[in-house]
């Protein structure tokens, strides 16, 4: 009886060392796993915040939803040199156009820092042009890069949409050096830069905002303007982060009483006016001046030096 009990005793401890329940083993993994499956919802709860350029304090502040489009689609261009520089750089090659170069919907296109122009040239002094007048027509998402635009062409770029410019320049802009029409959405001009403009250097005719850094303009009459007498007119944002205009007129130039916002972020402005208020119309008249400068409202001005920079 007594051997008896005992072996069944011993049979159940055998049953219960036997149980995968009771192996470390098996247990371990199932709190490692349990870590691991919380560590994986973090990641996806915690989104990666867009980083801010180190050269650029504050970039994409005011712009709401589009300043984390930034750095997905005008944030670096990669390969490209979007840093303010200001020397002009020495093209690589030479390109002579036709006809307009087409970037399709969504595409990239890198210049390999060429001089892109046009042949025969279709520079009109200020007369107004068209699409075709233009070296390159950017449609929507489309990206340039690394392009140096030439002096023989009346509208430079001309953005059918939302578009991205890294690294682009113009050695003399004839009537305007980019055109932007998007209806809406954030365009992006990163780096690069313009001289010798006897009016306008990015012109502002759709809606949506214009986003500038690193930017720099030497001797250009306005930098920016938003159109201001279209026959559609609506209200324009644009952003300066970083943007040095030495020489000309105006930085920017918008207009109040269509709800335009101009906000101009650590930048040196030259010998010209951080910003212009317009009152602009919708019937083709010459807009009216209201002011000059920044008034908190219609221009937003934040550590812009006019000396010393």
């Amino acid at each position: 009886m007594y051997i008896r009990n005992n072996l069944v005793v011993l049979a159940l401890c055998l049953s219960v060392l036997a149980s995968p329940a009771s192996k470390s083993g098996s247990h371990k993994g199932s709190s490692k796993g349990a870590k691991h499956s919380g560590s994986g919802g973090a990641h996806s709860t915690h989104p990666a915040h867009a980083p801010k350029s180190t050269s650029v304090p504050g970039y994409g502040a005011g712009s709401g939803s589009a300043a984390g489009n930034g750095t997905t689609s005008g944030g670096g261009g990669g390969g490209a040199n979007t840093e303010l520089q200001t020397t002009f750089p020495t093209p690589k090659g030479a390109q002579n156009l036709a006809a307009v170069k087409t970037i399709a919907a969504g595409q990239s296109f890198d210049g390999g820092m060429q001089l892109w122009d046009r042949s025969p040239s279709t520079c009109k002094g200020q007369s107004e042009g068209g699409n075709k007048d233009a070296v390159f027509i950017l449609e929507e998402g489309s990206t340039l890069s690394n392009v140096v635009i030439g002096p023989n062409n009346g509208e430079g770029i001309h953005c059918l949409g939302s578009c991205t410019l890294n690294n682009v320049w113009f050695q003399k802009v004839c009537e305007d050096a980019v055109t932007f029409k998007q209806q809406s959405g954030t365009s992006f001009v990163n780096g690069g830069g313009a001289q010798d403009a006897a009016d306008k250097v990015l012109q502002h005719n759709g809606g949506g905002t214009v986003a500038v850094r690193n930017y720099f303009c030497k001797n250009c009459s306005k930098l920016y303007r938003s159109c201001g007498n279209c026959k559609t007119q609506t209200a324009r944002h644009a952003t300066f982060d970083n943007v040095r205009l030495d020489g000309g007129k105006v930085l920017a130039g918008v207009n109040g009483n269509l709800g335009d916002v101009a906000e101009v972020r650590d930048s040196c402005v030259l010998g010209a006016d951080v910003c212009n208020n317009f009152e602009g119309n919708s019937s083709g008249a010459e807009p009216k001046l209201v002011s000059k400068g920044p008034d908190g409202k219609v221009c937003v001005a934040t550590n812009v030096k006019t000396t010393g920079c």
